[in-house]
């Protein structure tokens, strides 16, 4: 939302909950600061109130009680200070206001942190066993770790300024004894009688606690540990036809992890999961707010640089993916499986799921525009829907019991399970029966679903020109060696999402 305030043109900004009300005072305050001619940020705490007695009229001009008479701004006026008195100041929602001319707000790169959980939140409130590290919620204890990767703010002798209205005056006013009056501009006199109305006006507030109680951060800060696992997380993700989008990524491919995540979110497709390989790449998946969950199965010591194709490292990372895919069927969901490296155009779940029960649609590796896309072993495990049915969940049993036992990566087992060793299911130029189980593989059509050595499309000047004229819903990139090569394929050619200098979607 700041990124999203700093891009439009104002002189001035305000970051506001919807449901606020905001009354007439509150335009002249903003007036009245504007006028300062120097950089000012106003923070405020609305009121809560559960039933509000009045309702507009018919000019929506005017408040009105439930009897039919008007409502005098004094008499609205007296009802929320009564009521601030009364309220809770950490369950109000904050209002914000600046001048946006010539300095941002904020220069620095904004921590993606949960609001109200911790951090200025506990000036206000120590429930919920804020101060006591242990027993933490989740939420808290991901924003002191913010805290200590962006830096935060925390002294006890650091005081805020008010801002009040004294004698039809807006007057900035100092915690402190030694400072009552912040805001009359430099040569400007006030007469002895204004003077003594705000002296009074300011006595009556400070009269009321203006001190805000910062809490120290603390030395220790816990784990970090999402509540939530992979059987949790699935209701909660799944689409109305109980489907999910899955990605497996180790800390190497944080960053592609990220572009694809925001590719699906421009495209509105917010079913997805992330099953992360090691613990960086879990803790920075819940700072970045993924739907993530750890598998503790997965292979320790994941090389970071050398953990491409037809590495051993590629080879026991994949079988992660495969085992995981089963488990979801298993608890009744469907599962399009999809690496990172796979670029998305446009949704492809409507057609996925299309084809019906028992049926694996899945993308051919084959690169040859004229041989069959359905041969031997050019079944691509990096991008492929499952339905949660029983000849999909049995196939793909056997498909687990291969790759576990084979020197290979995953994929080679699911071609020569699904398809026999050498092609021997084969159905056709495009598919595949798996006599057993009667499961029936569909290879997805490459101008579609194209792979990243079908057509030289990589290797065209405007990538993205190219695959929207042939309406591709995904573009693999594949076929290539190495992380770093990839990274770069994937940036040079305009296919990147991701900001990472600023951790936010581009």
């Amino acid at each position: 939302m700041m990124s999203r305030i700093e891009a439009y043109q104002s002189d001035i900004a305000v970051l506001m909950d919807p449901e606020t009300v905001l009354l007439p005072d509150f335009i002249s305050a903003l007036s009245y600061a504007h006028e300062l001619g120097r950089d000012w940020l106003l923070v405020s705490s609305s009121v809560e109130i559960p039933r509000f007695p009045f309702h507009w009229d018919e000019t929506r001009h005017f408040w009105r009680q439930d009897n039919g008479k008007r409502v005098r701004f004094r008499e609205l006026q007296k009802m929320i200070s009564l009521r601030s008195l009364q309220s809770n100041s950490s369950a109000s929602k904050m209002i914000m206001a600046w001048n946006n001319i010539d300095m941002p707000l904020h220069c620095g790169v904004l921590p993606p942190f949960l609001y109200q959980r911790g951090n200025a939140e506990n000036i206000y409130n120590r429930s919920d066993n804020v101060s006591e590290p242990k027993t933490r919620n989740w939420e808290y204890v991901g924003n002191s770790h913010l805290g200590q990767l962006y830096g935060s703010l925390y002294s006890r002798s650091y005081t805020l300024p008010k801002l009040l209205k004294c004698n039809r005056r807006y007057i900035f006013v100092s915690a402190s004894e030694r400072s009552t009056d912040l805001s009359i501009p430099k040569g400007k006199s006030l007469g002895f009688r204004t003077r003594e109305k705000i002296s009074a006006c300011i006595t009556r507030t400070k009269s009321r606690s203006l001190k805000l109680d910062f809490v120290q951060k603390d030395e220790t800060v816990p784990p970090l540990k999402f509540p939530f696992d992979l059987e949790s997380l699935l209701p909660l993700v799944a689409d109305k036809n109980r489907t999910v989008v899955l990605s497996v990524a180790g800390y190497s491919y944080k960053d592609m992890l990220m572009s694809w995540v925001c590719r699906l979110r421009r495209l509105k497709v917010p079913n997805f999961l992330v099953c992360a390989l090691d613990d960086e790449t879990y803790q920075f998946s819940i700072l970045q707010g993924l739907p993530v969950f750890f598998d503790p199965y997965a292979p320790k010591n994941i090389s970071f640089n050398d953990c491409h194709f037809g590495s051993k490292c590629f080879q026991r990372v994949t079988k992660v993916k495969s085992r995981t895919v089963l488990k979801i069927l298993k608890l009744g969901y469907n599962v399009l499986l999809s690496d990172v490296d796979v670029y998305w155009f446009r949704n492809p779940l409507p057609l996925l799921q299309s084809f019906g029960p028992s049926v694996l649609a899945a993308q051919s590796d084959e690169y040859n525009t004229t041989a069959p896309i359905n041969r031997p072993r050019r079944l691509n495990s990096g991008f492929y829907f499952a339905r949660s049915d029983s000849p999909t969940i049995a196939a793909m049993e056997k498909v687990v019991k291969h790759a576990a036992t084979s020197g290979l990566s995953e994929q080679p087992s699911f071609y020569d399970t699904l398809c026999g060793e050498g092609g021997a299911y084969r159905l056709g130029d495009d598919r595949c029966v798996e006599p057993e189980t009667n499961l029936t593989v569909q290879f997805l059509d490459r101008e579609l679903f194209p792979n990243g050595a079908y057509g030289d499309l990589w290797l065209k000047e405007d990538v993205r020109a190219e695959c929207e004229k042939k309406h591709c819903f995904v573009l693999h990139n594949n076929w290539i060696s190495g992380r770093l090569k990839k990274l770069e394929r994937q940036m040079m050619k305009g296919l990147w999402e991701y900001d990472a200098s600023m951790r936010m979607c581009v």
